[in-house]
């Protein structure tokens, strides 16, 4: 999923809870724009409605502009009516993910981890700390080249490279010879060539995806679910489990295919264990990933096989 202009489409999620910090700080919302890649991140007390609203306009919409999408999970905060009613005031399309594909806000997790990434190498036993670290952790980030884009998120949202601290006590080229017209002309070129790498940033970004997205369907087996096959399903909220809960619940009953979202996703209706009485509608993925290859997922029922959904 890449983003045709920076700050058009934005990945959001809320971080936490984390160890208490001064003014009972413990939760963090991010946002990561798909296209530059550079995140804003605010720590908060608690999760209202109206502070990720506050967030979404002091942070993203007074800084880089109104955006055309946000992607978030469908947590009360972010599909609640106050969220939905001002998203559609300002024309802002909501994408909601699934809990069983949280994949499809990547980008905001992916900047998760970098958050918690550099938290965890700045801070040792001060835990309370982050909200003091979590500056530095985000500069150093906006100021690295990202991989699939070659560029740091910087330059990117500005046009220009950024001058970090180490410049100063170690003068670089353009520190040791500046000359204010000719930095002034320079910086004129370069607001000129923005859009250029810009796009060849974004051609860097797009291959280097077709290449994975290449390699991984190479590993996938497309799959299809018929009326009556019987079928295990991943058990997803693991937290709530421990060490003995089972991996994979069901057998469930296929019904039938309601609606194709995707070459490789669709929606079922499914009937839980033999019950027909209670009906039941998922989002199902319709390729497998060698997952099939434990055997105790091999039963038989029926003369049919059982189905794993992973």
């Amino acid at each position: 999923m890449a983003s045709p202009w920076p700050f058009c489409r934005w990945g959001v999620d809320i971080l936490g809870s984390f160890p208490l910090a001064p003014g009972q700080i413990k939760f963090l919302i991010v946002a990561v724009d798909y296209f530059t890649k550079w995140i804003e991140a605010e720590p908060i007390a608690t999760i209202p409605t109206k502070k990720v609203k506050k967030f979404l306009w002091k942070k993203i919409i007074c800084r880089f502009g109104l955006l055309a999408t946000i992607v978030s999970n469908n947590d009360t905060q972010f599909a609640s009516k106050t969220t939905v009613e001002f998203c559609h005031g300002l024309g802002i399309k909501q994408i909601f993910t699934s809990v069983e594909h949280p994949q499809t806000n990547g980008q905001a997790k992916a900047a998760n981890k970098v958050i918690m990434r550099g938290l965890r190498r700045r801070l040792e036993e001060a835990k309370g700390r982050w909200v003091e670290e979590l500056p530095q952790v985000l500069w150093s980030y906006h100021t690295t080249p990202y991989s699939s884009t070659n560029e740091t998120p910087f330059r990117l949202a500005f046009g220009t490279e950024v001058v970090i601290p180490v410049e100063i006590g170690e003068p670089s080229l353009r520190i040791e010879f500046l000359e204010p017209e000719a930095n002034e002309s320079e910086l004129r070129a370069n607001l000129d060539m923005v859009q250029e790498v810009r796009e060849a940033a974004h051609i860097r970004e797009f291959v280097i995806k077709a290449r994975v997205a290449k390699f991984y369907n190479r590993k996938v087996i497309p799959r299809s679910f018929k009326p009556q096959d019987l079928v295990l399903r991943r058990t997803v909220h693991k937290a709530e489990g421990n060490k003995l809960t089972p991996k994979w619940e069901g057998p469930f009953r296929v019904k039938k295919e309601c609606r194709i979202l995707s070459p490789v996703r669709a929606t079922y209706t499914v009937g839980h264990g033999f019950a027909s009485d209670k009906v039941l509608k998922w989002q199902l993925n319709k390729v497998d990933h060698g997952l099939d290859s434990d055997k105790s997922c091999k039963s038989h029922l029926h003369g049919r096989p059982w189905i794993r959904l992973g």
